[in-house]
């Protein structure tokens, strides 16, 4: 049976918000009513369910949307129950039941209704795009075509179990270095409007002729303090302005290009993009999806515009008949362990595994080019912080000395 959203008043006025099963939208209502509830609003949960797009449609795109972890565990367990063996109508109804978060529980009975309306779980899910991206849909289709639903799903949730992985890995490699910059520029701006401008005042009163230093420093300090505000408008109207400019095609393209090119960092962005593109890849072809339905969703997983182009023309380059690899290889956008992994895979039929170890050393490859960048960048902001700070006590130190050499 459908399920229905609800908000209604308890027997104590406090508001209560959930979802119910009812046939019927009268049903629901008189279900509610049994339990002493005041009904203030019912809806039907699912696209489908309701006659209107309007409403359900604007909710799933400006309303609250699943994190990865929520998706990823409803998916591990969704698997688990349809290899217990147990209907897929059913198996949803224990996920709602269980589901810890309110918007899972809401998502979820909303897939659902879809179901119970006749719809496909694929079709489902595809009604919630920010939810459940093109990739797990076009799996899920897959996997229900060939009847091996819950195996597609258990790859599906390695898949997003491996990227999570990786994406936490890389986020708590640069943490350290961002908590050090900000801490750097807190305590330099700290020094130079507050704790200089103290010490200055000493130096100024004495009527002596100040080293260039000290004075250039007292500049920096009058103007942080007087129009430090402008240069926060300024950082800020440049990244809006920046942010503007990238949403243009060309220059986006550009920039895209011009990161995988950096020093260090485009290394490790090109190789966390092969990353995931090489187990889209993997999971897609392995579930029997054709091959440029997955380029064209293994496309779509990447970050990089510029990569995506490539992959764009390689597509067309398959769909005319030349092989994956031959079609990969010929920009050297990507890496060439994996056109020469997919080359083997094509002819020994065996290019799923292929792709999945090409998968797996690109992960090993971003976790050492993450190390290796945040070991480059802890010295370089250690020094940094040290050189302010020592050009501060200089600045400081030398009308002191100057001083003690004028009374002796």
């Amino acid at each position: 049976m459908p399920s229905y959203r609800y908000q209604a008043l308890a027997a104590n006025q406090q508001t209560e918000q959930g979802h119910v099963d009812a046939d019927s939208l009268k049903q629901a209502r008189n279900v509610l009513r049994a339990r002493g509830l005041t009904v203030l609003s019912v809806e039907p949960l699912g696209a489908s369910a309701t006659g209107t797009s309007g409403g359900q449609r604007a909710a799933t795109l400006f309303g609250p949307r699943l994190s990865a972890h929520q998706r990823t565990l409803a998916v591990r367990q969704l698997a688990s129950l349809l290899t217990a063996g147990l209907p897929l109508e059913r198996a949803l109804a224990v996920l709602v039941e269980q589901a810890e978060s309110a918007i899972l529980a809401e998502r979820l009975a909303a897939v659902r209704s879809e179901v119970l309306a006749g719809h496909s779980l694929a079709e489902a899910l595809g009604r919630y795009p920010r939810d459940f991206p093109a990739l797990m849909c076009a799996l899920v289709a897959a996997g229900e075509a060939s009847g091996q639903l819950a195996g597609v799903l258990e790859r599906l949730a390695d898949y997003l179990e491996a990227r999570g992985a990786l994406t936490q890995k890389v986020v708590m490699a640069f943490t350290y270095p961002a908590i050090v910059t900000v801490v750097s520029l807190l305590v330099v701006l700290a020094l130079m409007t507050y704790v200089v401008p103290q010490i200055v005042q000493v130096f100024t009163s004495t009527k002596q002729t100040l080293p260039w230093l000290t004075v250039a420093l007292i500049a920096v300090s009058d103007f942080l303090r007087h129009y430090g505000w402008m240069i926060g408008l300024m950082i800020v109207a440049a990244a809006i302005t920046a942010r503007q400019l990238l949403q243009r095609p060309a220059l986006r393209l550009r920039w895209h290009h011009w990161l995988l090119r950096a020093p260090v960092l485009g290394k490790l962005l090109n190789a966390s993009n092969t990353a995931h593109f090489a187990s889209t890849l993997a999971i897609l072809v392995g579930s029997g999806v054709p091959l440029l339905r997955a380029l064209q969703a293994g496309g779509e997983t990447l970050s990089n515009r510029w990569l995506q182009e490539r992959v764009a023309q390689a597509a067309q380059r398959v769909r005319e008949g030349s092989s994956l690899a031959r079609a990969l290889g010929e920009h050297k956008a990507f890496p060439p362990v994996l056109v020469h992994m997919i080359g083997s895979g094509e002819a020994t039929g065996q290019l799923p595994a292929m792709l999945d170890r090409a998968a797996a050393g690109q992960r090993q490859e971003v976790e050492r080019r993450a190390v290796l960048l945040t070991q480059l960048l802890e010295p370089v902001l250690i020094l940094g912080m040290g050189l302010i700070v020592l050009i501060i006590v200089l600045a400081v130190l030398l009308p002191i000395i100057e001083i003690n050499q004028m009374i002796r």
